[in-house]
């Protein structure tokens, strides 16, 4: 008879849970419908014929691939630019150095502090610069003046004019003695195979964020000058260049 009644019990229990259990069943299945991959209907085409989608996306710069006349160009040109990565640093710096002697001199009224400043700043110059300048080679100390005009704007010649009294001895004495070069050096990428190569250096390691990036006050469209020759690069100058120095070494082994 208990067992009956037992029975009886759990029936009428099993009456009222069953549903629930069936109704979770239900949740959870439709649950694990939604995370699955979604048949690609009507309902879940976000863009529909006839819509426009405005996607913004950072701009970049392509060049023409290089070409070369030989393969082992390659190597001239790889050449130049550990020299172009040597100098422009310096560039960048005196840039720099310019910019803020300019900004400071022109807040100071008398010509005796002036003086006084512009003497601070070559010894600090003399201090820091003159024996890093003087592991340049002559190649670098060319490109370096040549990367003096296209970033300050003016000629090595122009800025010691301006700057007379202090940056006189410093810009000579580093740059014009030691490398036996033309102050009054320009830079012209339109024109010189040597300034373009440099350029298309300059313009892949921007790209590359292989070099610090400072707007040039030489205003030209050096984008479009590289551009414009489609990749092709000139490097006889200094395959004659190192023709020469071997000539010069056998010479002397003799």
């Amino acid at each position: 008879m208990i067992h009956l009644e037992l029975f009886l019990f759990i029936k009428n229990q099993m009456k009222k849970i069953l549903p629930l259990y069936l109704i979770l069943f239900t949740l959870i299945s439709s649950a694990q419908i939604k995370d699955s991959l979604p048949n690609f209907n009507d309902e879940y085409i976000l863009v529909k014929e006839g819509d426009s989608l405005m996607i913004r996306l950072n701009e970049i710069t392509i060049l023409p691939k290089h070409k070369f006349k030989e393969k082992k160009d390659i190597l001239y040109y790889y050449w130049l630019k550990k020299k172009v990565f040597k100098a422009y640093p310096y560039a960048i710096l005196a840039a720099k150095r310019v910019d803020s002697v300019n900004s400071r001199l022109a807040k100071v009224k008398s010509k005796s502090k002036k003086r006084k400043y512009i003497k601070r700043i070559q010894k600090y110059l003399e201090e820091e610069l003159t024996a890093p300048l003087k592991k340049l080679t002559r190649t670098e100390g060319r490109i370096l003046l040549k990367l003096i005009h296209r970033q300050t704007g003016k000629t090595a010649f122009d800025n010691v004019k301006e700057l007379r009294s202090g940056w006189k001895a410093f810009w000579y004495n580093t740059t014009a003695n030691l490398f036996k070069l033309s102050l009054k050096s320009e830079y012209k990428p339109e024109t010189e195979n040597e300034d373009y190569l440099v350029e298309d250096i300059l313009q892949r390691a921007y790209i590359e964020e292989k070099l610090e990036y400072q707007e040039p006050k030489l205003n030209k469209d050096y984008l479009f000058i590289v551009s414009k020759s489609r990749g092709y690069l000139d490097v006889s100058e200094y395959k004659e260049m190192f023709a020469k120095m071997r000539k010069k070494r056998k010479r002397k082994k003799k």
